[in-house]
C-alpha cells in the first residue's frame, strides 16, 4: 500500500485496535535480555544464557578498567593520594558496583567507601583522602579548592 504521507504508518487498517501479537513479548524478553548482560558486564552478575562467561569476564574488567581510568582524570587527586594501590582499590570498587551518577559522583563514593569500609590504609592517606572527600562532597568547594583550581587552569593556559 503506498504512502499517502496523511500520517504515521502503524501497519493496522484504520478504525480497527491492533490485536495482541508476540511484538510486545518479543521486546519484553530482548529488554530482560539486555538487562542481564549489563548487568554482567557492569555488575558482577552472572552471564546470561548462550553467552560466552570468559569473555564477558574480559570486557567487563576492560569496561572497569577505563572506568577507573577516566574517574582518574576526573579526579587526579586519588591516583595521587592512594598511590600504586588507586588502580587495584577502584577495581575491587566497582566489581559489583555500577556507575550510576557519572564520573564525578563515582570518585566521591569511590572516596566514601574507602573511608567508611575500614579499608586498611595509612594514617596519612585516610586523613587526605577524608579532606578530599569533605572537600568535594559539600554544596561548594571552600575557597582554597576553588583558588587552587583557578591557578592550575590559569598554569595550563598560559603561554
Amino acid at each position: 500500500m503506498p504512502d499517502t504521507g496523511t500520517g504515521p504508518r502503524t501497519g493496522t487498517v484504520p478504525g480497527t485496535t491492533p490485536s495482541p501479537s508476540g511484538t510486545d513479548a518479543a521486546r519484553r524478553r530482548l529488554a530482560h535480555a539486555q538487562a542481564a548482560l549489563l548487568e554482567a558486564l557492569v555488575a558482577g552478575a552472572p552471564a546470561p544464557e548462550g553467552f560466552d562467561r570468559d569473555r564477558l569476564r574480559v570486557q567487563a574488567r576492560a569496561l572497569a578498567a577505563k572506568r577507573a581510568s577516566v574517574v582518574a582524570k576526573v579526579a587526579p587527586e586519588l591516583p595521587e593520594i592512594l598511590g600504586d594501590g588507586y588502580r587495584a582499590a577502584f577495581l575491587s570498587y566497582a566489581r559489583g558496583r555500577p556507575m550510576t551518577g557519572g564520573y564525578r559522583l563515582d570518585a566521591l563514593l569511590f572516596a566514601e567507601h574507602l573511608l567508611e569500609s575500614g579499608a586498611p590504609l595509612p594514617e596519612g592517606v585516610r586523613r587526605r583522602l577524608r579532606r578530599w572527600h569533605r572537600d568535594r562532597s559539600g554544596p561548594v568547594p571552600p575557597l582554597r579548592l576553588r583558588l587552587r583550581l583557578w591557578l592550575g587552569r590559569l598554569r595550563r593556559t598560559a603561554p
